[in-house]
């Protein structure tokens, strides 16, 4: 009887220690996130005021320009081969189902709260779309830092994770600017402004219209144009419809290189491994891919300092956004996940792979997606509801985060 009460005792403090060290890594990363993007936050402050709009402005050209196509192409490039490019058939697979469950909560969600016109469509875009790339990097990062992490040796961890995400980045970059990009066209009236629109007299209307009637008057024949030119003129319509100039980013570009490079043998040895010839672009590639982390997190605080904004979404359909991204659509991820892994879509054994995959599920709004919505006309709803959702993600991707390693340990 002793020796069952004791084995009892020690099998309730060691699953003590079990949720407590879940705990600690779960929240542990979500802290260091935060801590940064405080630093951000403070240093863009009017008390500070050393990152102001422009700085940010520059250093998130840097870090989408330069510092993550950098540690896309390191991380990647490394890792993969034939083999695992086969197995991970399912990455950008499950990044397509995160778009479409999210973007059918998306709708169900606007269809009751009912978001004041014309904000249908950029609802649904708010809700389904979320962040594959830049906050999962910085999530890994965190977690595989901390030597005793659960997925084992920091290096493989970090290597293997970026790997993960950066193989579905060039999916998600293409989801972004075609189907968001369509679904977030103006209204009929031209403008997401609809009651500015309205002040605007009809014969200054059509004064803005005449230039773009006159343009059209003359369209070229046959005759004005070389075979050559021909040529031309159809290439550049083919890239203008079918948006490559948008979709061809450089994380995008890096991604492809990437994959190309490290799945072919010979290249691989030529530069990408520790003893090849041009190891010292590749090593190059790492250290600036090191600064990417750092850099985006500055960013994304000091962007904060703007606060929501004159949103014109009201709260309820604020509230409706970040409750439905943050806690409706991770448990059709969830569900996803755990199907594909009882169809044996996964490779068996690896809880970094099924990690990542959840986490494409969890995290919050897109801010790709944002920077498409300001081109669309609507960057100050997309800013105001980055703004929070970012807030109250801190909690939810915690919570989630102990679910997903208690799930998988």
């Amino acid at each position: 009887m002793e020796r069952f009460l004791s084995e009892m005792v020690v099998s309730a403090s060691a699953g003590g220690q079990s949720v407590l060290s879940t705990m600690m890594f779960a929240v542990l990363p979500i802290a260091k996130v935060f801590t940064v993007c405080f630093m951000g936050f403070l240093m863009a402050s009017k008390y500070v005021n050393i990152l102001p709009a422009s700085g940010r402005k520059l250093l998130n050209g840097l870090v989408f320009s330069l510092l993550l196509p950098c540690l896309i192409f390191s991380q990647l490039g490394r890792a993969v081969t034939i083999e695992k490019l086969l197995e991970w058939w399912f990455i950008p697979v499950n990044v397509l189902l995160a778009a479409i469950f999210g973007s059918i909560v998306g709708l169900v969600v606007a269809s009751i709260v009912q978001p004041p016109y014309p904000f249908f469509k950029f609802t649904i875009i708010q809700i389904g779309i979320g962040n594959i790339g830049n906050v999962p990097l910085v999530l890994i990062a965190a977690l595989c830092r901390d030597k005793s992490n659960p997925f084992g040796d920091s290096d493989k961890c970090n290597q293997d994770g970026n790997a993960y995400i950066s193989f579905g980045q060039w999916v998600g970059a293409i989801i972004v600017y075609t189907y968001v990009f369509q679904m977030l066209a103006p209204p009929p009236e031209g403008t997401f402004d609809v009651e500015e629109r309205l002040k605007i007299p009809v014969k200054d209307m059509a004064a803005e219209q005449e230039p773009m009637l006159s343009l059209v008057g003359h369209e070229p024949t046959d005759s004005d144009i070389s075979k050559p030119g021909q040529i031309r003129v159809f290439i550049n319509l083919l890239i203008e419809k079918l948006k490559l100039k948008q979709i061809l980013q450089p994380p995008v570009i890096a991604s492809i290189l990437a994959i190309l490079i490290g799945a072919v043998p010979f290249l691989k040895r030529l530069i990408l491994t520790d003893d090849a010839p041009l190891f010292f672009f590749t090593d190059s590639c790492i250290i600036l891919g090191e600064a990417m982390i750092p850099c985006i997190l500055l960013a994304l605080g000091g962007n904060l300092v703007d606060g929501p904004g004159s949103s014109k979404l009201g709260f309820r359909t604020t509230a409706a956004i970040i409750f439905a991204r943050l806690v409706l659509v991770p448990p059709s991820g969830l569900g996803i996940v755990m199907l594909a892994d009882k169809l044996g879509f996964l490779p068996p054994g690896d809880k970094m792979f099924r990690f990542v995959l959840l986490l494409q599920h969890t995290m919050p709004t897109s801010v790709l997606s944002g920077a498409v919505a300001s081109l669309r006309g609507c960057g100050r709803e997309s800013a105001a509801v980055l703004f929070w959702v970012h807030i109250f993600a801190i909690l939810s991707m915690a919570g989630w985060i102990i679910l997903y390693l208690h799930i998988l340990f």
